[in-house]
Formats: C-alpha cells, sequence, structure tokens
C-alpha cells in the first residue's frame, strides 16, 4: 500500500505507536513564558474521534482569531465550509488541554492531514490556532515541531501550510521556523489592461528530508 495511503488507514492508537515523535514530549508540555509554569496535555484526535465538545472548541478558536481575515479575503468566511472540511476523512488533530482546568477544554490546537500535493507525498497544516494568552510563550512552535516530527516519521517530503498574505506575524512565525515560498504558491498575474493580481494568500513549505 502506498505510504499516504497506508499511514491514513491506521487507528488513533495505531498512528500514535508508529508515528508520533518520540524525541518531543507527547503527553504533557509545561510553558514557562506568558503562562507560567502550567502543564497542558496534548493528544491526538482524527476527525471521526473528536468529540463534538472539543469540535467545537476548535471551531470556536478558529471563529474568534481568524473569521475576520476570512472575511476580508476572496474565499470569505463561511462556517458551514469550515465544519465541512474540519470534517475530511483524513484530517488529523492535536488538541492542547490545560491540566489545570477543572473544565478539559481545548485551548489550542493544530490539524494536519498526510496528503498529495502535485504529486509530492506531504504533511499539510490545516489550521494551527492559539489564543492571544498562550502566544508568545513556544506552544505555537513546539505543535508545529511535532507535525513536522509525524511527517519525518511517515516520510513525506516537505510540510506545507496557506496563509493570508495580511497575516505578516503568521508568516513572520514560519519564517523562523525556516518555511519558505513553494514552488507552487500563486504567482502574479498580469491582467490584459496591464493591472497585476496578486493572490491573497501564498504557499509555504520546508523540506522534512534527512540527509542520508
Amino acid at each position: 500500500m502506498p505510504l499516504i495511503e497506508a499511514a491514513n488507514a491506521l487507528s488513533g492508537t495505531a498512528f500514535v505507536d508508529s508515528y508520533m515523535p518520540q524525541n518531543l514530549p507527547q503527553s504533557t508540555l509545561t510553558l514557562t513564558g506568558n503562562d507560567s509554569g502550567t502543564a497542558y496535555s496534548i493528544s491526538l484526535q482524527t476527525s471521526s474521534t473528536i468529540s463534538p465538545s472539543d469540535f467545537e472548541s476548535c471551531f470556536g478558536l478558529i471563529e474568534s482569531t481568524s473569521s475576520s481575515a476570512y472575511a476580508s479575503s476572496s474565499t470569505g468566511w463561511s462556517p458551514g465550509k469550515k465544519r465541512k472540511e474540519m470534517r475530511l476523512p483524513d484530517l488529523r488533530y492535536l488538541l492542547v488541554k490545560s491540566q489545570a482546568s477543572m473544565i478539559e477544554a481545548v485551548e489550542a490546537f493544530l490539524s494536519f492531514m498526510l496528503t498529495y500535493e502535485d504529486g509530492h507525498e506531504v504533511i499539510y497544516c490545516y489550521e494551527v490556532h492559539l489564543p492571544p494568552s498562550l502566544r508568545g510563550c513556544g506552544l505555537g512552535g513546539h505543535l508545529m515541531r511535532m507535525m513536522e516530527g509525524i511527517g519525518m516519521k511517515v516520510g513525506v517530503e516537505k510540510a506545507m501550510l496557506t496563509v493570508f498574505v495580511a497575516n505578516e506575524a503568521a508568516i513572520r512565525f514560519y519564517s523562523g521556523l525556516e518555511y519558505q515560498e513553494d514552488e507552487y504558491s500563486p504567482k502574479p498575474r498580469t491582467l490584459r489592461n496591464g493591472v497585476i493580481k496578486r493572490a491573497d494568500y501564498v504557499i509555504l513549505s520546508k523540506s522534512l528530508k534527512q540527509d542520508g
């Protein structure tokens, strides 16, 4: 069975056993930045195993942190379309919950999919959302590195993601993690009247191929 299909066919437990990077904390993380000393649990779920309450928490994070950016873009903001995308069969979630909270609500998350892009085997970051209170303390980078570690364990060629051009803070964040504009990112087009039209998003990628 091809690499991508074989990985996507695994159950959640088998996927964790096979591909969760052993050199990164899998279940707990203690932040010492904005949220000094608080311990968080990180779990993996699929689009079919995520609980209704966790699904709604993830959707709420997207809506609160990014709906205005979607609304200002050419794609627009559609809650229905976003919910449908969040249920794509091969989508998996890294869910972050505070161990100190009595309410086990998702406080941040990253979703990804093992898939093909232009014939390449990739791990595609669909969403990564943190509330303002959890930014700047290393959690976003930790989640990205966990995703990349999974991609390397699977053996894909690169990690990819899409980001709005207007989201300069996110672009700086990804650049700091060594993401660069992908060769398949849309290029500016010159219209018949000479006007240059640029896409309002950019596709970034990072090679995950290990030397040797």
